[in-house]
């Protein structure tokens, strides 16, 4: 499948397509394996920074480059959609009775509404190819579920660049952007990689409640409040407890403080990442009270359903704990006897921090 000028109209027609889809950013990049990207993943894994997340250790061989999944790949095609706040993610730092869910999950599940879009566009790439007189292209979606490295060949293909805090970065998008991902057959001219644009700035690294950065542009997970609240299934360890605040579902703070995030237009965002009431401010009175019926029911179409009532509730335990807040103890200690036995030692600690405080 080699026919430059049409290839390239075809390229040009799918960057209109992927904005009339919803996407805020495209670029194009070469398929083959990064020996620099694939030594970062390998590096990171050894020294431990993945955690638990053993899905990174396991597929890393595949994970380290687009080749690695699929030998017959040309090009990446790399997606981001935008997903910018209306409000400051940090308004609600030290609010002791409400709780701070990451932008990021305030609205639907980015998941769901990332892959539709990417599986229509795909659909418009074969019919396209074919009503070229191409040969049918073969392709592969991917967003987030899969062993991809999006954040590098957004990077590599023009979207940004990875900053200090290891999330892409966009001049025009801020640090707001859900990254998705086609491989494909289709030899695309790749687009020019982004340039790094952090310069001296370590807002980022300086913003971090857990010190979480070992290093600019390395993240240990295993401190992260993100990874802690979405991952981390057993017990908060003792010493991001306090740190933690108020911070049930993800943290937003190494994001937020980013001075591209300046640039970024709420006007960019797709309609289905606005939040939904509810989430923007919750009460963790609320929140504390729900069993799973409610839990699922309360979270349908949200990305925190799939952390589970338990995990959930083990967070907005140690929120409770860091509230002051005399009013919580009643639900705090209905949950000391919660069959869940991460959910009742998470009790057991706010209910001494509630005690405790002045």
């Amino acid at each position: 499948m080699v026919n430059g000028p049409i290839i390239a109209e075809l390229k040009h027609g799918l960057v209109e397509e992927a904005k009339r889809l919803g996407f805020a950013s495209v670029g194009f990049t070469a398929a083959e394996d990064d020996p620099v990207r694939a030594k970062r993943l390998h590096d990171w894994i050894e020294a431990g920074y993945h955690g638990s997340m053993g899905w990174m250790e396991d597929r890393a061989d595949v994970r380290q480059g687009p080749n690695s999944m699929w030998p017959d790949a040309s090009s990446v095609i790399a997606l981001g959609m935008s997903y910018a706040p209306d409000v400051d993610p940090l308004a609600l730092d030290g609010v002791g009775d409400r709780a701070r869910i990451s932008v990021y999950a305030q609205g639907k599940d980015y998941h769901d509404v990332v892959k539709k879009a990417l599986k229509a566009l795909a659909r418009w790439l074969v019919a396209a190819a074919k009503n070229a007189g191409l040969d049918e292209p073969q392709l592969k979606v991917f967003v987030d579920t899969a062993p991809v490295m999006e954040k590098p060949l957004g990077e590599a293909s023009g979207l940004g660049w990875q900053g200090k805090h290891s999330n892409l970065v966009s001049r025009e998008h801020g640090s707001w952007l859900f990254l998705g991902a086609i491989y494909t057959t289709v030899p695309f001219e790749p687009d020019t990689p982004h340039d790094d644009r952090c310069g001296s700035c370590t807002a980022c690294q300086t913003a971090c409640p857990t010190d979480a950065f070992p290093q600019p542009y390395v993240v240990d997970a295993r401190r992260c409040i993100s990874y802690l609240t979405i991952e981390h299934k057993g017990p908060i360890p003792d010493e991001f407890r306090k740190p933690m605040g108020n911070r049930i579902y993800g943290c937003d703070d190494c994001l937020a403080v980013c001075p591209w995030n300046k640039f970024a237009e709420t006007a960019a965002r797709h309609k289905a990442f606005a939040a939904r009431e509810e989430l923007v401010a919750p009460e963790l009175a609320e929140l504390l009270v729900l069993d799973d019926a409610g839990f699922r029911a309360f979270f349908s179409g949200s990305p925190i359903k799939r952390i589970g009532r338990d995990r959930f509730v083990r967070n907005c335990l140690i929120a409770a704990g860091n509230s002051s807040n005399a009013s919580l103890k009643p639900e705090v200690e209905r949950l000391c006897s919660d069959p869940d036995p991460v959910v009742a030692e998470a009790a057991h600690w706010a209910l001494d921090q509630l005690k405790a405080a002045p």
